[in-house]
């Protein structure tokens, strides 16, 4: 079951009539209260979010998400018209997994939800351990000089990517490809804004996602 709080009708009654049309569960809420009672009867797979709502804002919503214990690990996309690069890192920061800004693709959102579910349900195995910065997929712990990092899950995801091919330089298509499942488009920020909070979450471990300008990103350190 995947969760739509918007209050738009036209937006809500078109992207929960499009997930349920390609075999995707939807329920859709118009108000953050109808969305909170349903949560206490049946945990989705998945939250779609708008930010501007009545009640209270999505990043309320999505922080408050984040703080219990019983839904925080709960994959969370952001719909919002809101599309300037400070409401995104604004939006990654607070906890979301990916931010989709209006007006958006039908087949580009159902791409992103299918991709956000497939990744979110597989944990792996591999560990990885690099200079100061140790990751277990299986557990889903990212540690720095043993201290927990918190990271979004694509944050984690493009970690992991980047661990599993060290030394490689992966495009921004690529990445796009593997993690959000889509093509580029040529235009979008997702990729460098991720990286950029990815760097400054891992602190001490960031420099070792290096840039390499015009191709992409790499990951390169001492493995343990």
């Amino acid at each position: 079951m995947i969760y739509l709080v918007e209050d738009d009708e036209s937006i809500r009654e078109l992207v929960v009539y499009t997930l349920n049309s390609q075999g995707l569960e939807a329920q859709g809420f118009e108000r953050p209260s109808l969305f909170w009672k349903a949560l206490e009867k049946e945990l989705p797979s998945l939250v779609l979010l708008d930010i501007m709502l009545p009640e209270e804002d999505g990043l309320s919503i999505l922080k408050k998400i984040r703080i219990r214990p019983d839904v925080r690990k709960l994959p969370v996309i952001m719909l919002t018209a809101k599309g300037s690069e400070f409401d995104t890192v604004v939006g990654l920061d607070s906890g979301a997994d990916d931010y989709i800004p209006k007006p958006f693709r039908m087949m580009e959102l159902i791409s992103r939800v299918r991709a956000l579910l497939r990744r979110s349900e597989d944990n792996g195995a591999e560990e990885y351990r690099m200079d100061n910065l140790y990751v277990c997929p299986g557990k889903h712990e990212v540690t720095v000089d043993k201290e927990p990092v918190n990271l979004t899950l694509k944050e984690y995801e493009m970690l992991c990517l980047l661990l599993k091919n060290s030394g490689t330089v992966l495009s921004r298509t690529q990445l796009l490809n593997q993690i959000w499942g889509y093509e580029f488009d040529g235009e979008s920020r997702t990729v460098d804004v991720h990286i950029r909070t990815l760097r400054q979450k891992l602190g001490t471990a960031g420099d070792m996602v290096e840039t390499v300008r015009g191709v992409g990103y790499k990951i390169s350190g001492k493995s343990a």
